[in-house]
């Protein structure tokens, strides 16, 4: 089931917005500063491209001072227009009864489009043990 709804994600929206992050993160790894989000953006593409089956846990040891920290530089920077662009695109989805599952899968990915640093991306069978 979860192939079948990665694929019909990847279709409607997913593709689109895996590109998104990409391109996100190439421009932020064209500065020195912000490679860091960069890395936390290419991550959230991988997953933005194939998300069923996958989920966001905090790395071990905690988000630290500089993750929280860069976070909230994240936030005011670009992290609030991605989430409203991931709650605008989970209402369109929402729309017929086959996009429900992905408008839910759109908007799991809003916490780790505000807060990436810190975040580690992994199968839900690991987040489970």
């Amino acid at each position: 089931m979860k192939t079948i709804l990665n694929i019909i994600w990847l279709v409607f929206g997913g593709l689109w917005l895996a590109l998104g992050y990409v391109l996100a993160g190439l421009v932020c790894c064209a500065l020195i500063i912000t490679i860091p989000w960069g890395i936390a953006s290419f991550r959230i593409a991988g997953y933005a491209l194939w998300p069923f089956g996958r989920t966001v846990v905090d790395r071990p040891g905690g988000p630290g001072m500089a993750s929280t920290l860069g976070n909230v530089v994240w936030i005011l920077v670009a992290g609030i227009w991605i989430a409203i662009g991931h709650v605008a695109t989970a209402v369109a989805m929402a729309i017929t009864i086959i996009g429900i599952p992905l408008a839910i899968a759109n908007l799991k990915l809003i916490p780790v489009s505000l807060m990436p640093l810190g975040k580690q991306i992994v199968p839900t069978a690991w987040a489970r043990a």
